[in-house]
Protein backbone atom coordinates (compact mmCIF):
# COMPACT_ATOMS: atom_id res chain seq x y z
CA UNK A 1 0.00 0.00 0.00
CA UNK A 2 1.22 3.42 -0.89
CA UNK A 3 1.91 6.15 2.13
CA UNK A 4 -0.11 8.58 2.33
CA UNK A 5 2.53 11.12 3.37
CA UNK A 6 4.61 10.55 -0.16
CA UNK A 7 3.29 12.13 -3.30
CA UNK A 8 3.29 9.59 -6.51
CA UNK A 9 4.69 10.67 -9.45
CA UNK A 10 3.19 9.08 -12.91
CA UNK A 11 6.39 8.91 -14.89
CA UNK A 12 9.15 9.88 -12.81
CA UNK A 13 12.46 10.96 -14.74
CA UNK A 14 14.32 10.15 -11.03
CA UNK A 15 12.95 7.49 -8.99
CA UNK A 16 14.71 6.98 -6.08
CA UNK A 17 14.06 3.06 -4.96
CA UNK A 18 14.42 1.82 -0.99
CA UNK A 19 18.01 3.96 -1.18
CA UNK A 20 20.20 3.77 2.25
CA UNK A 21 22.96 5.55 2.52
CA UNK A 22 25.71 4.75 5.22
CA UNK A 23 28.75 6.49 6.18
CA UNK A 24 30.20 3.29 8.24
CA UNK A 25 28.21 0.04 9.16
CA UNK A 26 26.23 1.46 12.07
CA UNK A 27 25.21 4.82 10.93
CA UNK A 28 22.55 4.74 8.21
CA UNK A 29 22.39 8.79 6.67
CA UNK A 30 19.83 8.59 4.64
CA UNK A 31 17.15 5.19 5.39
CA UNK A 32 15.08 3.50 2.86
CA UNK A 33 13.92 6.69 0.70
CA UNK A 34 11.03 5.89 -1.94
CA UNK A 35 10.08 8.95 -4.14
CA UNK A 36 9.32 10.10 -7.32
CA UNK A 37 10.97 13.59 -8.77
CA UNK A 38 8.11 15.23 -11.59
CA UNK A 39 9.94 16.11 -14.63
CA UNK A 40 10.51 20.07 -15.69
CA UNK A 41 9.53 20.80 -11.94
CA UNK A 42 11.03 22.20 -8.79
CA UNK A 43 11.37 19.90 -6.02
CA UNK A 44 12.73 21.20 -2.86
CA UNK A 45 14.32 19.14 -0.02
CA UNK A 46 13.87 20.82 3.39
CA UNK A 47 14.54 19.54 6.94
CA UNK A 48 16.94 20.15 9.62
CA UNK A 49 20.93 20.27 9.13
CA UNK A 50 21.75 16.29 9.92
CA UNK A 51 18.95 14.95 8.12
CA UNK A 52 20.61 13.44 5.24
CA UNK A 53 19.18 15.50 2.56
CA UNK A 54 22.47 16.82 1.33
CA UNK A 55 23.58 13.17 1.23
CA UNK A 56 20.61 11.87 -1.11
CA UNK A 57 21.26 14.84 -3.08
CA UNK A 58 25.18 14.06 -3.91
CA UNK A 59 23.82 10.38 -4.52
CA UNK A 60 21.70 11.40 -7.31
CA UNK A 61 24.89 12.51 -9.40
CA UNK A 62 27.07 9.80 -7.79
CA UNK A 63 29.02 12.45 -5.75
CA UNK A 64 28.81 10.95 -2.75
CA UNK A 65 30.96 8.13 -3.48
CA UNK A 66 34.30 11.03 -3.18
CA UNK A 67 33.67 10.30 0.75
CA UNK A 68 35.78 7.08 2.00
CA UNK A 69 34.21 3.75 3.18
CA UNK A 70 30.27 5.04 2.00
CA UNK A 71 27.90 2.29 1.01
CA UNK A 72 24.88 2.50 -0.78
CA UNK A 73 22.02 0.34 -1.44
CA UNK A 74 18.77 0.47 -3.26
CA UNK A 75 18.63 1.95 -6.62
CA UNK A 76 18.19 5.65 -7.94
CA UNK A 77 17.02 5.67 -11.78
CA UNK A 78 17.29 8.08 -14.41
CA UNK A 79 14.62 7.39 -17.64
CA UNK A 80 14.55 3.65 -15.92
CA UNK A 81 17.99 3.06 -15.81
CA UNK A 82 19.89 2.47 -12.27
CA UNK A 83 22.86 5.94 -12.57
CA UNK A 84 24.70 3.39 -9.48
CA UNK A 85 25.44 0.80 -12.79
CA UNK A 86 26.41 3.65 -15.23
CA UNK A 87 29.98 5.37 -15.72
CA UNK A 88 30.28 8.11 -13.09
CA UNK A 89 30.95 10.61 -15.87
CA UNK A 90 28.17 9.53 -18.42
CA UNK A 91 25.89 9.94 -15.24
CA UNK A 92 27.35 13.83 -14.29
CA UNK A 93 26.50 14.52 -17.13
CA UNK A 94 23.52 13.97 -17.36
CA UNK A 95 23.04 14.88 -13.81
CA UNK A 96 24.47 18.69 -13.22
CA UNK A 97 25.45 19.93 -10.14
CA UNK A 98 25.98 23.33 -8.15
CA UNK A 99 27.26 23.49 -4.25
CA UNK A 100 26.57 25.81 -1.54
CA UNK A 101 29.64 28.51 -2.05
CA UNK A 102 30.03 29.51 -5.37
CA UNK A 103 33.08 27.81 -6.76
CA UNK A 104 34.65 29.22 -10.27
CA UNK A 105 37.97 27.67 -10.68
CA UNK A 106 40.21 30.77 -9.56
CA UNK A 107 42.57 30.29 -12.54
CA UNK A 108 40.43 29.93 -15.44
CA UNK A 109 38.48 32.52 -17.43
CA UNK A 110 35.16 33.28 -17.37
CA UNK A 111 34.94 31.38 -20.83
CA UNK A 112 37.21 28.59 -19.85
CA UNK A 113 34.69 27.86 -16.20
CA UNK A 114 31.48 27.41 -18.77
CA UNK A 115 33.45 24.80 -20.85
CA UNK A 116 35.79 23.28 -18.14
CA UNK A 117 33.53 19.61 -18.32
CA UNK A 118 34.70 19.13 -21.65
CA UNK A 119 38.14 19.80 -21.08
CA UNK A 120 38.49 17.64 -17.90
CA UNK A 121 36.77 15.02 -19.69
CA UNK A 122 38.93 15.27 -22.47
CA UNK A 123 36.35 16.27 -25.01
CA UNK A 124 37.71 18.36 -27.84
CA UNK A 125 36.03 21.06 -29.04
CA UNK A 126 36.32 23.38 -32.16
CA UNK A 127 36.40 27.03 -31.57
CA UNK A 128 33.02 27.70 -32.86
CA UNK A 129 31.73 24.77 -30.64
CA UNK A 130 33.33 26.23 -27.87
CA UNK A 131 32.04 29.85 -28.24
CA UNK A 132 28.05 28.61 -29.00
CA UNK A 133 28.02 26.41 -25.71
CA UNK A 134 29.38 29.28 -23.84
CA UNK A 135 27.05 31.96 -25.45
CA UNK A 136 23.84 29.55 -24.89
CA UNK A 137 25.41 28.87 -20.98
CA UNK A 138 25.65 32.35 -20.01
CA UNK A 139 22.23 33.10 -22.42
CA UNK A 140 20.71 30.17 -19.67
CA UNK A 141 22.02 31.99 -16.86
CA UNK A 142 21.21 35.97 -17.88
CA UNK A 143 24.74 36.48 -17.84
CA UNK A 144 25.98 36.80 -20.65
CA UNK A 145 25.15 40.59 -21.65
CA UNK A 146 26.40 41.30 -18.09
CA UNK A 147 30.43 39.30 -19.10
CA UNK A 148 30.32 39.18 -22.92
CA UNK A 149 32.60 41.89 -23.25
CA UNK A 150 34.88 40.61 -20.15
CA UNK A 151 35.01 36.33 -20.81
CA UNK A 152 38.89 36.52 -20.50
CA UNK A 153 38.79 38.11 -17.24
CA UNK A 154 38.94 35.47 -14.47
CA UNK A 155 35.49 34.30 -13.17
CA UNK A 156 36.84 35.26 -9.52
CA UNK A 157 36.05 38.83 -10.52
CA UNK A 158 32.43 38.72 -10.89
CA UNK A 159 30.69 39.21 -7.52
CA UNK A 160 29.07 36.64 -5.99
CA UNK A 161 25.28 36.33 -7.46
CA UNK A 162 27.24 36.30 -10.68
CA UNK A 163 29.69 33.58 -9.55
CA UNK A 164 26.95 31.21 -8.63
CA UNK A 165 25.02 32.05 -12.07
CA UNK A 166 28.49 31.00 -13.50
CA UNK A 167 28.44 28.03 -11.71
CA UNK A 168 24.73 26.92 -12.65
CA UNK A 169 26.27 27.82 -16.38
CA UNK A 170 29.15 25.74 -15.96
CA UNK A 171 26.37 22.78 -14.91
CA UNK A 172 24.37 23.55 -17.85
CA UNK A 173 26.92 23.19 -20.38
CA UNK A 174 26.66 19.62 -20.82
CA UNK A 175 22.74 20.00 -21.40
CA UNK A 176 21.91 18.03 -18.38
CA UNK A 177 18.13 16.79 -17.52
CA UNK A 178 18.86 17.36 -14.24
CA UNK A 179 19.80 20.45 -12.29
CA UNK A 180 20.84 19.58 -8.29
CA UNK A 181 21.87 22.40 -6.26
CA UNK A 182 22.67 22.61 -2.55
CA UNK A 183 21.42 25.62 -0.68
CA UNK A 184 22.97 27.40 -3.47
CA UNK A 185 21.79 30.89 -2.17
CA UNK A 186 23.18 30.34 1.56
CA UNK A 187 26.11 33.04 0.86
CA UNK A 188 24.35 35.24 -1.13
CA UNK A 189 22.52 38.45 -0.18
CA UNK A 190 18.74 38.93 -0.86
CA UNK A 191 19.29 40.77 -4.03
CA UNK A 192 21.71 37.85 -5.62
CA UNK A 193 19.53 35.19 -4.14
CA UNK A 194 16.16 36.92 -5.81
CA UNK A 195 18.18 36.72 -9.05
CA UNK A 196 18.73 32.82 -8.46
CA UNK A 197 15.15 32.10 -7.97
CA UNK A 198 14.03 33.82 -10.42
CA UNK A 199 16.27 31.81 -12.84
CA UNK A 200 15.27 28.68 -11.37
CA UNK A 201 11.94 29.00 -12.18
CA UNK A 202 11.97 30.10 -15.86
CA UNK A 203 14.80 26.95 -15.96
CA UNK A 204 12.30 24.20 -15.38
CA UNK A 205 10.97 24.87 -18.63
CA UNK A 206 13.41 22.81 -19.59
CA UNK A 207 15.50 21.25 -16.76
CA UNK A 208 14.06 19.34 -13.61
CA UNK A 209 15.86 20.93 -10.68
CA UNK A 210 15.91 19.83 -7.30
CA UNK A 211 17.32 22.07 -4.76
CA UNK A 212 18.24 21.48 -0.74
CA UNK A 213 17.47 24.55 0.91
CA UNK A 214 17.05 25.40 4.59
CA UNK A 215 15.02 28.88 3.47
CA UNK A 216 11.48 27.72 3.87
CA UNK A 217 10.65 30.52 2.42
CA UNK A 218 12.32 29.82 -0.83
CA UNK A 219 10.76 26.80 -1.21
CA UNK A 220 7.45 28.41 -0.55
CA UNK A 221 8.28 30.63 -3.50
CA UNK A 222 9.69 28.35 -6.48
CA UNK A 223 9.30 24.86 -5.66
CA UNK A 224 6.82 22.57 -7.10
CA UNK A 225 7.21 19.96 -4.41
CA UNK A 226 8.91 19.69 -1.59
CA UNK A 227 10.32 16.90 0.61
CA UNK A 228 10.87 17.18 4.40
CA UNK A 229 13.48 14.78 5.68
CA UNK A 230 14.17 13.90 9.19
CA UNK A 231 16.97 11.63 10.99
CA UNK A 232 17.70 10.32 7.34
CA UNK A 233 13.71 9.63 6.76
CA UNK A 234 11.29 11.13 3.89
CA UNK A 235 8.97 12.11 6.35
CA UNK A 236 6.10 13.81 4.10
CA UNK A 237 6.60 14.86 -0.25
CA UNK A 238 4.00 16.50 -1.32
CA UNK A 239 2.89 19.35 -3.92
CA UNK A 240 4.37 22.48 -1.64
CA UNK A 241 0.98 24.01 -1.11
CA UNK A 242 -0.23 21.21 0.19
CA UNK A 243 2.63 20.67 2.23
CA UNK A 244 3.20 24.29 3.65
CA UNK A 245 -0.74 24.75 4.09
CA UNK A 246 -1.44 21.10 5.32
CA UNK A 247 0.53 18.95 6.41
CA UNK A 248 0.13 15.59 7.50
CA UNK A 249 3.05 14.59 9.73
CA UNK A 250 2.95 16.05 13.06
CA UNK A 251 7.02 16.57 12.72
CA UNK A 252 6.48 18.38 8.92
CA UNK A 253 4.06 21.06 11.17
CA UNK A 254 6.81 21.72 13.53
CA UNK A 255 9.47 22.18 11.40
CA UNK A 256 7.62 24.54 9.00
CA UNK A 257 6.28 26.41 12.37
CA UNK A 258 9.85 26.70 13.65
CA UNK A 259 9.10 24.69 16.68
CA UNK A 260 12.20 22.48 15.81
CA UNK A 261 15.17 22.45 12.70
Amino acid sequence: MANKNIAQINNPILSLEDLKIAYDSSKYAVKGINAGIKKENITAIMGPSGCGKSTMLRAINRMHELYPGIRTEGQIKLNGEDILKMDTIAVRRKIGMVFQRPNPFPTMSIYDNVIAGFKLNGVKLKKAEKDEIVERSLLDVALWHEVKDTLHKKGTFLSGGQQQRLCIARALAFKPEVLLLDEPTSALDPIATSKIEDLLVKLKKNYTIVIVTHNMTQAARISDYSMFMYLGELVEYDKTKNMFTNPVDQRTEDYLTGRFG
